[in-house]
């Protein structure tokens, strides 16, 4: 007998597992086959994903101003080919919490938002140096309120230099002070993603430590 409270192996089945909708199994048992059946729900899947990357690459144009449309077009495509080889991969991990074609979707979006990023960026020097620590005032402050926001941003910018290791510094200025893109950073550094998401957990709890030592706290410049 299961001990009062805890949840059995039916009970998480059961609970939250939903079965997929009739257009997403029809879907997955397609992509599932072998032979026509599949390659023709790929080649639907990709027209999909191609909707989608077109949608994307369209909606954040602007950032590539110097583009033309058949480089535009040629980059939403590139986002298709890659988001239908991460949804084909992930296949098994499909749970049925949407509608198989909203889950697909995602991953065109994702991939086009992803392209476009480290194009904008790909004739820039990455950031990893403030040229000035940026000066945080976005709301009225009174002259204690002031003074007090001052030694803070003035301790913090002695705890980046001084707390942080030179790889957390480079990772926190670009990112959270120079807006580089995550994805843009993870490729000119080699890494990925999750590393670099680690790296900045990391220094930002080594930044809080270091100003609660000093009797400060992140909490009101993160309110301001």
């Amino acid at each position: 007998m299961s001990p009062i409270g805890a949840a059995t192996v039916e009970d998480v089945e059961t609970t939250t597992l939903p079965a997929p909708d009739t257009a997403s199994r029809g879907w997955l048992e397609a992509l599932r086959a072998e032979g026509p059946v599949r390659d023709e729900a790929v080649a639907r899947l990709h027209a999909l994903l191609l909707r989608a990357a077109r949608f994307e690459v369209s909606r954040r144009r602007m950032m590539l101003p110097g583009m033309r449309g058949g480089d535009h077009d040629d980059l939403a495509c590139q986002a298709a080919d890659d988001a239908l080889v991460a949804v084909l991969r992930k296949l098994p991990a499909f749970r049925g919490d949407s509608r198989f074609t909203t889950w697909a979707y995602k991953f065109a979006l994702y991939e086009a938002a992803v392209k476009i990023r480290r194009r904008a960026w790909q004739e820039r020097e990455l950031p990893l140096e403030p040229d000035s620590w940026p000066v945080i005032a976005s709301r009225a402050l009174s002259p204690h309120e002031h003074v007090v926001e001052s030694e803070l941003l003035a301790a913090l910018c002695d705890a980046i230099n001084d707390a942080l290791s030179e790889h957390q510094r480079e990772v926190l200025v670009a990112v959270t002070l120079n807006g580089v893109p995550i994805d843009v950073l993870a490729e000119r550094l080699n890494t990925t993603r999750g590393a670099l998401y680690k790296t900045l957990h990391d220094a930002r709890r080594k930044l809080r430590g270091h100003l609660e030592e000093l009797g400060l706290s992140l909490d009101a410049l993160e309110a301001s």
